[in-house]
Protein backbone atom coordinates (compact mmCIF):
# COMPACT_ATOMS: atom_id res chain seq x y z
CA UNK A 1 0.00 0.00 0.00
CA UNK A 2 1.26 3.31 -0.94
CA UNK A 3 1.89 6.08 1.77
CA UNK A 4 -0.51 9.07 1.42
CA UNK A 5 0.05 11.96 -0.54
CA UNK A 6 -0.71 15.74 0.79
CA UNK A 7 -1.28 17.91 -2.47
CA UNK A 8 -0.67 21.77 -1.96
CA UNK A 9 -1.46 24.45 -4.54
CA UNK A 10 -0.55 27.97 -3.79
CA UNK A 11 -0.63 30.98 -5.96
CA UNK A 12 3.11 31.77 -6.01
CA UNK A 13 2.87 34.77 -8.39
CA UNK A 14 0.69 36.61 -10.70
CA UNK A 15 1.78 34.30 -13.39
CA UNK A 16 2.46 31.13 -12.05
CA UNK A 17 1.09 28.94 -9.01
CA UNK A 18 3.48 26.49 -6.77
CA UNK A 19 2.25 22.98 -6.10
CA UNK A 20 4.07 21.22 -3.07
CA UNK A 21 3.49 16.88 -3.13
CA UNK A 22 4.31 15.35 0.13
CA UNK A 23 4.41 12.13 2.04
CA UNK A 24 6.69 10.17 4.37
CA UNK A 25 9.44 10.06 2.17
CA UNK A 26 9.92 12.98 -0.37
CA UNK A 27 8.90 16.71 -0.78
CA UNK A 28 8.30 17.79 -4.29
CA UNK A 29 7.82 21.65 -5.19
CA UNK A 30 6.52 22.41 -8.76
CA UNK A 31 5.36 25.21 -10.93
CA UNK A 32 3.30 25.78 -14.04
CA UNK A 33 5.63 28.17 -15.23
CA UNK A 34 7.52 25.41 -17.75
CA UNK A 35 5.92 22.81 -15.84
CA UNK A 36 9.35 22.77 -13.58
CA UNK A 37 9.99 20.55 -10.88
CA UNK A 38 11.51 23.73 -8.54
CA UNK A 39 12.45 20.92 -5.61
CA UNK A 40 12.86 17.42 -4.43
CA UNK A 41 13.56 17.02 -0.60
CA UNK A 42 15.19 13.58 0.02
CA UNK A 43 16.26 12.03 3.61
CA UNK A 44 20.21 11.99 3.79
CA UNK A 45 21.13 8.14 5.84
CA UNK A 46 20.74 10.16 9.12
CA UNK A 47 17.04 11.30 7.88
CA UNK A 48 17.55 14.45 7.49
CA UNK A 49 15.63 16.25 4.41
CA UNK A 50 17.48 18.51 2.01
CA UNK A 51 17.03 19.74 -1.17
CA UNK A 52 18.40 17.95 -3.81
CA UNK A 53 18.20 19.86 -7.26
CA UNK A 54 19.07 22.99 -8.10
CA UNK A 55 16.92 26.15 -8.45
CA UNK A 56 16.20 29.69 -7.93
CA UNK A 57 14.22 31.91 -5.14
CA UNK A 58 11.67 34.11 -7.52
CA UNK A 59 10.04 33.55 -10.25
CA UNK A 60 11.51 36.23 -11.70
CA UNK A 61 14.97 34.40 -11.63
CA UNK A 62 12.93 31.65 -13.77
CA UNK A 63 12.34 34.49 -15.96
CA UNK A 64 15.95 35.22 -16.49
CA UNK A 65 16.84 31.55 -16.18
CA UNK A 66 18.90 30.28 -19.54
CA UNK A 67 19.98 26.92 -17.72
CA UNK A 68 16.36 25.97 -17.96
CA UNK A 69 16.20 24.56 -14.41
CA UNK A 70 13.85 21.31 -13.84
CA UNK A 71 11.75 22.35 -17.07
CA UNK A 72 9.61 20.42 -19.18
CA UNK A 73 11.47 20.57 -22.90
CA UNK A 74 9.71 20.62 -25.60
CA UNK A 75 8.71 20.46 -28.51
CA UNK A 76 12.36 19.63 -29.23
CA UNK A 77 14.96 18.30 -26.44
CA UNK A 78 18.53 18.57 -27.71
CA UNK A 79 19.53 19.79 -30.56
CA UNK A 80 18.69 20.34 -34.11
CA UNK A 81 21.69 21.31 -36.24
CA UNK A 82 20.96 24.08 -38.32
CA UNK A 83 18.03 25.09 -36.82
CA UNK A 84 16.37 23.30 -39.60
CA UNK A 85 14.93 19.78 -40.61
CA UNK A 86 12.88 18.20 -43.10
CA UNK A 87 9.65 17.08 -42.73
CA UNK A 88 7.21 15.39 -45.52
CA UNK A 89 9.36 16.68 -48.39
CA UNK A 90 9.34 20.14 -46.86
CA UNK A 91 11.86 22.05 -44.91
CA UNK A 92 10.77 24.24 -41.82
CA UNK A 93 13.41 26.94 -40.40
CA UNK A 94 12.84 27.15 -36.39
CA UNK A 95 12.74 30.30 -34.59
CA UNK A 96 16.24 30.72 -32.77
CA UNK A 97 17.27 32.86 -30.11
CA UNK A 98 19.36 36.07 -31.58
CA UNK A 99 23.26 35.11 -32.46
CA UNK A 100 22.04 30.55 -32.62
CA UNK A 101 22.83 28.66 -34.89
CA UNK A 102 21.47 25.38 -33.88
CA UNK A 103 18.19 24.39 -32.44
CA UNK A 104 18.18 23.87 -28.51
CA UNK A 105 14.84 22.86 -26.54
CA UNK A 106 12.40 23.68 -28.62
CA UNK A 107 13.92 27.02 -29.95
CA UNK A 108 13.56 30.53 -28.81
CA UNK A 109 10.75 30.47 -26.54
CA UNK A 110 10.10 26.23 -25.80
CA UNK A 111 7.57 24.47 -23.37
CA UNK A 112 10.17 25.53 -20.67
CA UNK A 113 8.74 29.60 -21.10
CA UNK A 114 5.17 29.01 -21.20
CA UNK A 115 2.67 28.74 -18.62
CA UNK A 116 0.63 25.24 -18.20
CA UNK A 117 -3.01 24.27 -17.16
CA UNK A 118 -2.44 22.26 -13.78
CA UNK A 119 -5.11 20.06 -12.71
CA UNK A 120 -4.28 18.52 -9.12
CA UNK A 121 -4.67 14.74 -8.42
CA UNK A 122 -5.00 12.55 -5.40
CA UNK A 123 -1.51 11.99 -5.60
CA UNK A 124 -0.12 14.54 -7.93
CA UNK A 125 0.16 17.13 -10.54
CA UNK A 126 -1.09 17.01 -14.43
CA UNK A 127 -0.12 19.68 -16.50
CA UNK A 128 -1.14 20.46 -19.75
CA UNK A 129 -0.43 22.70 -22.72
CA UNK A 130 -1.36 23.35 -26.29
CA UNK A 131 1.69 24.68 -29.00
CA UNK A 132 0.22 25.94 -31.84
CA UNK A 133 0.71 25.01 -35.87
CA UNK A 134 3.94 27.02 -36.76
CA UNK A 135 5.18 27.45 -32.87
CA UNK A 136 8.95 28.10 -32.95
CA UNK A 137 8.09 26.56 -36.66
CA UNK A 138 7.12 23.10 -35.43
CA UNK A 139 4.47 21.88 -38.04
CA UNK A 140 0.64 20.71 -36.17
CA UNK A 141 -1.30 22.21 -33.44
CA UNK A 142 -0.01 19.75 -30.37
CA UNK A 143 -1.77 18.60 -27.07
CA UNK A 144 0.53 18.14 -24.94
CA UNK A 145 0.92 16.98 -20.84
CA UNK A 146 3.02 16.16 -18.47
CA UNK A 147 2.23 14.48 -15.14
CA UNK A 148 4.04 14.14 -11.93
CA UNK A 149 3.11 11.75 -9.53
CA UNK A 150 4.88 11.11 -5.97
CA UNK A 151 4.63 7.49 -5.08
CA UNK A 152 6.50 6.43 -2.04
CA UNK A 153 10.25 7.39 -2.22
CA UNK A 154 10.08 7.89 -6.10
CA UNK A 155 8.76 10.56 -8.82
CA UNK A 156 7.16 9.38 -11.68
CA UNK A 157 6.99 11.79 -15.09
CA UNK A 158 4.35 10.90 -17.69
CA UNK A 159 4.27 12.62 -20.69
CA UNK A 160 1.72 12.52 -23.81
CA UNK A 161 0.94 14.33 -26.78
CA UNK A 162 -1.15 13.83 -29.89
CA UNK A 163 -0.60 16.63 -32.45
CA UNK A 164 -3.26 17.03 -35.55
CA UNK A 165 -0.23 16.96 -37.93
CA UNK A 166 2.94 15.16 -38.54
CA UNK A 167 5.36 17.16 -36.36
CA UNK A 168 8.61 16.42 -34.42
CA UNK A 169 8.79 15.84 -30.82
CA UNK A 170 11.05 15.01 -28.01
CA UNK A 171 9.98 15.49 -24.37
CA UNK A 172 12.26 15.69 -21.14
CA UNK A 173 13.03 17.35 -17.99
CA UNK A 174 15.90 18.86 -17.00
CA UNK A 175 16.81 19.08 -13.24
CA UNK A 176 19.92 19.63 -12.31
CA UNK A 177 20.43 17.17 -9.21
CA UNK A 178 23.14 17.37 -6.32
CA UNK A 179 22.48 14.88 -4.09
CA UNK A 180 25.02 16.46 -1.47
CA UNK A 181 22.05 18.23 -0.80
CA UNK A 182 20.66 22.20 -0.01
CA UNK A 183 23.36 22.85 -3.11
CA UNK A 184 26.22 22.27 -0.63
CA UNK A 185 29.67 21.36 -2.60
CA UNK A 186 29.60 19.86 -6.60
CA UNK A 187 29.31 16.32 -8.24
CA UNK A 188 32.51 15.60 -9.14
CA UNK A 189 32.43 12.82 -6.04
CA UNK A 190 29.20 11.94 -6.93
CA UNK A 191 29.57 8.00 -8.68
CA UNK A 192 27.40 7.14 -11.92
CA UNK A 193 26.69 3.82 -13.79
CA UNK A 194 24.62 4.21 -17.02
CA UNK A 195 23.66 0.90 -18.40
CA UNK A 196 24.43 1.46 -21.75
CA UNK A 197 26.89 0.33 -24.48
CA UNK A 198 27.07 2.79 -26.54
CA UNK A 199 26.58 6.59 -26.94
CA UNK A 200 26.70 9.06 -29.58
CA UNK A 201 29.96 11.43 -29.95
CA UNK A 202 29.45 15.08 -30.47
CA UNK A 203 31.40 17.42 -32.85
CA UNK A 204 32.37 21.12 -31.55
CA UNK A 205 28.94 22.54 -31.12
CA UNK A 206 27.77 19.39 -29.08
CA UNK A 207 26.09 17.89 -32.52
CA UNK A 208 25.95 14.13 -32.77
CA UNK A 209 27.70 13.17 -35.92
CA UNK A 210 25.81 10.20 -36.63
CA UNK A 211 27.89 7.35 -35.19
CA UNK A 212 26.81 5.10 -32.44
CA UNK A 213 30.21 4.52 -30.65
CA UNK A 214 30.91 1.33 -28.31
CA UNK A 215 32.16 2.51 -24.25
CA UNK A 216 34.40 0.03 -24.37
CA UNK A 217 38.02 1.82 -23.70
CA UNK A 218 36.55 4.89 -23.58
CA UNK A 219 35.41 7.49 -20.80
CA UNK A 220 32.05 6.46 -21.23
CA UNK A 221 32.03 3.27 -20.22
CA UNK A 222 29.61 3.54 -16.92
CA UNK A 223 28.24 0.28 -16.82
CA UNK A 224 29.94 -0.25 -13.44
CA UNK A 225 29.63 2.78 -10.83
CA UNK A 226 32.71 5.43 -11.10
CA UNK A 227 33.32 8.73 -9.75
CA UNK A 228 32.67 11.44 -11.95
CA UNK A 229 35.67 13.18 -11.60
CA UNK A 230 37.56 10.34 -12.47
CA UNK A 231 36.29 10.21 -15.65
CA UNK A 232 36.26 14.19 -16.54
CA UNK A 233 40.13 14.24 -15.24
CA UNK A 234 40.97 12.14 -18.55
CA UNK A 235 42.23 13.09 -21.90
CA UNK A 236 38.94 11.13 -23.92
CA UNK A 237 38.46 13.91 -26.49
CA UNK A 238 34.96 13.81 -26.36
CA UNK A 239 35.13 14.93 -22.53
CA UNK A 240 37.77 17.64 -23.57
CA UNK A 241 35.91 18.80 -26.23
CA UNK A 242 32.56 19.44 -23.73
CA UNK A 243 35.10 20.14 -20.32
CA UNK A 244 32.79 17.10 -18.86
CA UNK A 245 30.21 14.98 -19.99
CA UNK A 246 27.31 16.43 -22.35
CA UNK A 247 26.10 13.02 -24.56
CA UNK A 248 23.51 11.08 -25.22
CA UNK A 249 23.72 8.00 -23.85
CA UNK A 250 22.65 4.69 -26.02
CA UNK A 251 20.42 2.93 -23.31
CA UNK A 252 19.95 -1.10 -23.36
CA UNK A 253 17.10 -2.78 -23.80
CA UNK A 254 13.71 -1.64 -24.46
CA UNK A 255 10.64 -0.62 -22.13
CA UNK A 256 10.79 0.45 -18.70
CA UNK A 257 13.20 -0.24 -17.45
CA UNK A 258 16.50 0.98 -15.20
CA UNK A 259 18.91 2.99 -16.98
CA UNK A 260 21.20 4.89 -14.47
CA UNK A 261 22.33 4.60 -10.55
CA UNK A 262 23.72 7.93 -8.99
CA UNK A 263 25.46 7.62 -5.06
CA UNK A 264 26.71 10.59 -3.09
CA UNK A 265 28.83 9.36 -0.37
CA UNK A 266 28.67 11.69 2.39
CA UNK A 267 25.01 11.45 2.52
CA UNK A 268 24.38 7.95 1.46
CA UNK A 269 21.63 9.13 -0.79
CA UNK A 270 20.83 7.58 -3.92
CA UNK A 271 19.02 8.25 -7.12
CA UNK A 272 17.91 5.32 -9.20
CA UNK A 273 16.55 6.60 -13.18
CA UNK A 274 13.87 4.24 -14.60
CA UNK A 275 12.48 4.71 -18.31
CA UNK A 276 11.08 4.00 -21.44
CA UNK A 277 13.18 6.15 -23.51
CA UNK A 278 15.73 5.03 -25.41
CA UNK A 279 18.36 7.35 -24.64
CA UNK A 280 19.57 9.54 -21.74
CA UNK A 281 21.71 12.67 -21.71
CA UNK A 282 24.52 12.76 -18.88
CA UNK A 283 25.60 16.67 -18.60
CA UNK A 284 27.58 17.28 -15.86
CA UNK A 285 26.72 20.88 -15.66
CA UNK A 286 30.00 21.98 -17.27
CA UNK A 287 28.30 25.36 -19.08
CA UNK A 288 26.75 26.88 -15.84
CA UNK A 289 28.29 29.74 -15.02
CA UNK A 290 28.25 31.48 -11.77
CA UNK A 291 24.30 31.75 -11.70
CA UNK A 292 22.78 32.90 -8.51
CA UNK A 293 20.86 30.39 -7.29
CA UNK A 294 19.77 29.88 -3.26
CA UNK A 295 20.53 30.95 -0.06
CA UNK A 296 22.70 33.20 -2.04
CA UNK A 297 24.60 30.51 -3.87
CA UNK A 298 26.35 30.55 -6.87
CA UNK A 299 25.92 27.78 -9.61
CA UNK A 300 29.44 27.55 -11.23
CA UNK A 301 30.54 24.52 -13.39
CA UNK A 302 29.83 20.94 -11.70
CA UNK A 303 27.48 22.48 -9.34
CA UNK A 304 24.63 19.97 -10.47
CA UNK A 305 24.40 17.25 -13.11
CA UNK A 306 21.46 16.32 -15.43
CA UNK A 307 20.19 12.72 -16.72
CA UNK A 308 17.55 13.82 -19.32
CA UNK A 309 15.57 10.88 -20.32
CA UNK A 310 14.74 11.03 -24.25
CA UNK A 311 15.04 10.36 -27.93
CA UNK A 312 18.42 11.45 -29.24
CA UNK A 313 19.76 14.54 -29.99
CA UNK A 314 19.54 15.63 -33.87
CA UNK A 315 17.91 12.17 -34.66
CA UNK A 316 16.16 14.40 -37.67
CA UNK A 317 19.18 14.49 -39.91
CA UNK A 318 20.46 10.86 -38.31
CA UNK A 319 18.06 8.10 -40.05
CA UNK A 320 19.60 5.55 -38.54
CA UNK A 321 18.63 6.72 -34.66
CA UNK A 322 14.91 6.15 -32.94
CA UNK A 323 12.83 8.53 -35.15
CA UNK A 324 11.04 11.91 -33.60
CA UNK A 325 8.53 11.81 -36.09
CA UNK A 326 5.08 11.89 -34.50
CA UNK A 327 2.43 11.10 -36.84
CA UNK A 328 -1.17 13.06 -37.21
CA UNK A 329 -3.66 11.75 -34.92
CA UNK A 330 -1.25 9.43 -33.24
CA UNK A 331 -0.79 9.34 -29.35
CA UNK A 332 2.82 9.40 -28.02
CA UNK A 333 3.80 8.22 -24.44
CA UNK A 334 6.52 8.12 -21.91
CA UNK A 335 7.33 7.29 -18.54
CA UNK A 336 10.45 8.41 -16.42
CA UNK A 337 11.00 7.23 -12.64
CA UNK A 338 13.15 9.00 -10.55
CA UNK A 339 13.48 6.59 -7.19
CA UNK A 340 15.21 8.60 -4.09
CA UNK A 341 16.90 6.38 -1.54
CA UNK A 342 19.88 5.94 0.63
CA UNK A 343 23.10 3.77 1.34
CA UNK A 344 24.83 3.36 4.55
Amino acid sequence: MQSKVEVKQTQWHDEADLFILRNHHLEIELSDYGARLLRVRSPDKSGILEDVVLGFETLTDYFADSAYMGATIGRFANRIAGGSFQLGGKTYHLKLPAGAKHGLHGGAEGFDRRRWLAEVLSDGICMRLISPDGDMGFPGVLEVSVTYRLQDDSLRISYGAVSDATTLLNLTNHAYFNLRGDDRDDILSHEIQIFADSFTPIDEDAIPTGEIKNVTGTAFDLRHSVRIADRIATTDPQILAGNGFNHNFVLNSEGLREVAKLYEPISGRTLTVVTSEPGLQFYTGNALNRTRGRQGRFYGPYSGLCLETQHFPDSPHHPNFPTTILAGGKHFSSTTIYLFGVKQ
